[in-house]
Order: C-alpha cells, then structure tokens, then sequence
C-alpha cells in the first residue's frame, strides 16, 4: 500500500482513484440490493402465506388490498382488473374479451416488476466489463511515464526499471479486483432474477385460472 501513495503520475493516480470509486459503488449497489431482496422475499412469503390460505374468492381479495410486496401486485392488479371489467360502459383500454385484457394487465405489472429488480444490474455489469481496461490504461501510462523517467535518469539497471513498473501495474492489479466482485454480483443477481420472474408467472398464471373460475368477476 505504500507504493500507492508514492506514485509519481497523476494519471495513474486518478485512475486508481477511479478504481476504488467504482469499488464503492460496486459494493454499494450489491448490498443495497440485497437488502431489497431479503425485505421482499419476506413480504412475499407472508403475502403467499396468507393468500392460499383463504377460501373465498372475496376474502382473497382483502388479503391482496393488505399485502405487500411483488406477488401481492400482482394480485391488486387482478382485482383492479377486474373491477374495471364490471363496469357498465368500460372505456377504449378495458373494452375486449376479459382474458385477454386480464392477461395484458398482468404481462405490464411483471414487465414493471422486473425492470424494477434490474434496476444497479447494468451499472455492476459496465464495471465488471469496463474496470480492467481502465486498471490497465493506468498500467499503460504508468510504464510509459516510468520509462520516460528512466531514459532521462539514463541509468537502466534492474533496480532502477523493476520499482517504477511495479508502481504501474498496480492498476491493472486493482481494476481486476474491482471487476471480479462486480461480476459476480451481476451474475449472482440476474440468476436469482430469472427464478423469481418465473415464480411470479406461475403465480399470475394461477390468478388467471382463478379469474376464469369465478368468471372474471369479483
């Protein structure tokens, strides 16, 4: 860590600066999200919990008005459907057969839901793709700087190359620290993603036959 506070070149310096920037978001974006992620995983189960638990048709739909969380959404966006359909002269957007306009309602809220869960998910992936090539332009520089330095000093000896090098490969070493956590916070978070939207599918697809049960009305 010393060398990092004795680098001659101000380019390499702020790119490494800008290494450890990127770090802090890194981390700032992944555990931001897992925070969400444990908060929702708990209103969802409380939610499903209790959903599948009633037996009346109404009954559910209170459980849905109190709920919170992504699969609740879902099924306020149901019943709000729903409702919609049992008016009398329903406007242009809610005029057609009720399971197409049911199922429209639902694929809009899972769309909603999901580009909210992606939300810091491009910004691990820019990192983890960008943060090498920015570690190794500061290498780049900082070996051009180091041998400028060393043609003036006019002395080639291994003692002499071996510490200015050392101090600009430096960058490249950091900058793939910081890529490898981003990376593997995407990858981890676009998995758990993909489960949870299928998840949520199979529930819309169960609020669709329950609809169609009780013929799209409430």
């Amino acid at each position: 860590m010393n060398n990092f506070f004795t680098i001659n070149s101000a380019v390499v310096l702020i790119t490494l600066l800008l290494l450890v920037g990127l770090s802090v978001i890194t981390w700032s974006i992944a555990l931001l999200k897992i925070w969400q992620r444990w908060q929702a995983k708990r209103h969802n189960q409380t939610f499903i919990k209790r959903f599948w638990a009633v037996q009346a048709w109404g009954d559910a739909e209170k459980v849905a008005q109190e709920g919170q969380g992504d699969f609740a959404h879902l099924a306020q966006t149901t019943f709000a459907e729903l409702a919609s359909l049992a008016k009398v002269n329903p406007d242009l957007q809610h005029q057609g057969l009720p399971h197409d306009l049911l199922e429209r309602q639902l694929r809009q809220q899972l769309q909603n839901i999901q580009r909210r869960h992606e939300r810091g998910q491009a910004e691990l992936a820019t990192i983890g793709s960008t943060a090498p090539f920015v570690g190794l332009f500061g290498t780049v520089w900082g070996i051009m700087h180091a041998l400028q330095s060393i043609g003036k000093s006019g002395s080639a000896s291994l003692d002499v190359v071996a510490g200015p090098i050392g101090e600009a490969l430096i960058a490249t070493a950091i900058g793939i620290a910081v890529a490898l956590p981003a990376v593997l916070a995407y990858n981890y978070f676009l998995r758990q993603l993909k489960v949870h939207v299928t998840s949520l599918e199979n529930f819309a697809h169960d609020m669709m036959r329950l609809a169609q049960k009780h013929d799209y009305k409430l």
